[in-house]
């Protein structure tokens, strides 16, 4: 049975700091973790969790990935960008046009993600999370893909997107030229393969897919899963849910 999208992750230096701000910028509920981790949860329980993890990585450059939240009409944009401020967020400049009407902001922790305007119709089938953003290429797109059994909604001029057959958060890649790996990502992929699953089978696919599989930071065995890379170098870890 294919892995699923079970988290978005962030590696944090100060996890409950960012939980609390992003529940409430999204209006999330806070949730206990499998094993006593930080995470939130959207309120119908349905899609990804986002979790957040200790790192004392220092943040060097920007972010691989972001989010991308939508907006039904301009004072809604408003209402989210000032809540964002006022849970501590702030304004950045990573090189938008003073012509574009999205917002780019970062949380308390500097990781980017934009608030984008109303009227955006790619995002138009979406949810509160318009996009998960990244830097990558086509073959990364088509690899997660077919990872995930998501369809391919957008495949033109290198630029991929897909997004689950029940609809949702899409994810994006924006095609050369990519942003540098300087890191460990903040931002990576939680895959859950349902409890009784062939977990080696499951790994074994991925691999053939274009996934790396290393032991580097894998850590105490099931709790943590098996990291691996995708084709862009991303890291991403296989965990079996509980």
């Amino acid at each position: 049975m294919t892995s699923q999208l079970s988290a978005i992750c962030f590696n944090a230096t100060r996890p409950s700091d960012l939980a609390r701000f992003w529940s409430g910028v999204l209006g999330w509920e806070p949730a206990d973790g499998p094993d006593g981790d930080i995470a939130i949860l959207p309120p119908d329980n349905s899609g990804f969790r986002i979790r957040f993890l200790p790192s004392q990585e220092p943040k060097n450059g920007q972010n691989r990935a972001h989010f991308d939240l939508t907006s039904a009409s301009p004072e809604e944009q408003r209402q989210t960008v000032a809540r964002a401020l006022e849970l501590g967020g702030r304004h950045i400049d990573v090189g938008q046009l003073p012509e574009e009407e999205h917002v780019v902001l970062a949380d308390p922790d500097g990781n980017e993600f934009c608030v984008i305007e109303a009227g955006n119709k790619f995002l138009a089938d979406t949810g509160f999370i318009g996009a998960l953003a990244c830097d990558g290429t086509q073959e990364v797109g088509y690899f997660w893909s077919e990872a995930l059994r998501w369809p391919l909604v957008w495949d033109q001029d290198q630029e991929t997107a897909i997004q689950s057959p029940d609809g949702g958060t899409k994810i994006t890649w924006g095609g050369p030229p990519v942003l540098p790996k300087t890191g460990p990502n903040r931002l990576f992929f939680e895959l859950g393969i349902p409890a009784g699953a062939d977990g080696e089978a499951e790994i074994g696919r991925l691999v053939s897919l274009g996934a790396t599989r290393t032991d580097s930071g894998a850590g105490d065995g099931d709790r943590d899963g098996v990291l691996m890379l995708d084709p862009d170098g991303n890291e991403f870890r296989v965990r079996s849910t509980r």
